[in-house]
C-alpha cells in the first residue's frame, strides 16, 4: 500500500465513507463462557470479573480503575494455533509471537442463517462454501472467513449456550470444509458467532472438534463470540482483530473491528 492509499483511508474514516463496525460483545459477569466436560473440568475457565480499586474516593481521589479477571477464551476472543495440541509445534504460534499481519486482513462473510434456523446443529460444508463462491467469487488467500448464523442475537446466556442433557447445540463445520479453507484457500482463520469455533456436538465428530483440530493444526487462527456480522457485506470488509500480547498465550479476549465501505 502506498502512502497515498493510507491517506485516502484516513480521509475515508474521517468523512464516514468507511465506517467501523464493532464485532465484539461486552464483557461482564454474565458473559457466556464454555465450560469443560466433567472429566476434564478439574479447573475451569474463570468467568469475567471486575474488582474496583478506586473511583474518585478515599482509595484514590482523582482516579478510577479496576482489576479484571477472566480466562483467555472469554467473550469475543482470539484462538492462536498453540491453543490446540495439533498446533503446539508450529513456530511463532502464540499471542505474543504471531505475525502481526494476521491481525489486519480482508474478511468475507458466509451467511448460513437460513440453514441454521432450520437446524441448530447445522454443519457448514464444502458444497455450501463453493456455492457461496459461485455468487461472490473465490475466497481470497490470507483472509478471514466469518461464519454468519445470527447466533449472537440470542438474548440470554442459556439460549446462547443452548445446553441440554446431551451437551451443547450450536452450528459448526463439516471437517472437510475446514481442510478446504485451510489448505486450498490458505485463509488466516475463521470466525463464528458461537461461544467457540466448533459445533456444540463437535466432540462426536471425526476428528473431534474439527475446527480446532484442523485449523490450528494448519497454523491458522480462530475468532469466537463475534456479533454484528449482519452489518458486514459478503466481501469488501477489512478485519482488525488483535489479541493481547500475552507471553506464550493460547488466546485472548479482543476488540474485533471491521472497516466497511458505506453503501
Amino acid at each position: 500500500m502506498t502512502m497515498h492509499a493510507l491517506s485516502e483511508l484516513a480521509v475515508a474514516l474521517l468523512d464516514g465513507s468507511v465506517r467501523i463496525v464493532d464485532l465484539s460483545v461486552t464483557l461482564d459477569g454474565h458473559t457466556p463462557i464454555l465450560q469443560l466436560p466433567e472429566e476434564f473440568g478439574w479447573k475451569q475457565s474463570w468467568p469475567f470479573a471486575l474488582e474496583e480499586i478506586s473511583r474518585y474516593d478515599e482509595r484514590g481521589p482523582a482516579w478510577y480503575w479496576n482489576n479484571i479477571k477472566c480466562g483467555e477464551h472469554t467473550g469475543t476472543h482470539f484462538d492462536a494455533p498453540i491453543h490446540w495440541i495439533t498446533g503446539k509445534d508450529h513456530e511463532n504460534h502464540a499471542t505474543d509471537t504471531l505475525p502481526t499481519d494476521r491481525f489486519v486482513a480482508p474478511a468475507v462473510v458466509v451467511d448460513a442463517t437460513s440453514a441454521v434456523q432450520a437446524d441448530e446443529d447445522f454443519l457448514l460444508t464444502v458444497d455450501f462454501l463453493k456455492d457461496w463462491e459461485a455468487r461472490h467469487g473465490e475466497i481470497p488467500r490470507r483472509s478471514w472467513v466469518l461464519y454468519r448464523t445470527d447466533w449472537s442475537k440470542r438474548e440470554t446466556p442459556s439460549e446462547f449456550l443452548n445446553k441440554r442433557t446431551d451437551g451443547h447445540h450450536n452450528p459448526g463445520w463439516d471437517p472437510a470444509a475446514i481442510t478446504f479453507l485451510a489448505e486450498e484457500r490458505d485463509i488466516i482463520g475463521v470466525g463464528t458467532e458461537t461461544v467457540g469455533t466448533d459445533a456444540g456436538q463437535a466432540s462426536g465428530q471425526e476428528p473431534m472438534f474439527p475446527c480446532h483440530n484442523l485449523m490450528h493444526g494448519a497454523n491458522k487462527c480462530g475468532l469466537a463470540s463475534l456479533t454484528n456480522l449482519d452489518q458486514l457485506p459478503p466481501t469488501g470488509a477489512v478485519l482488525i482483530a488483535a489479541p493481547l500480547k500475552i507471553r506464550d498465550g493460547s488466546g485472548s479476549p479482543c476488540r474485533v473491528l471491521a472497516l466497511v465501505p458505506r453503501s
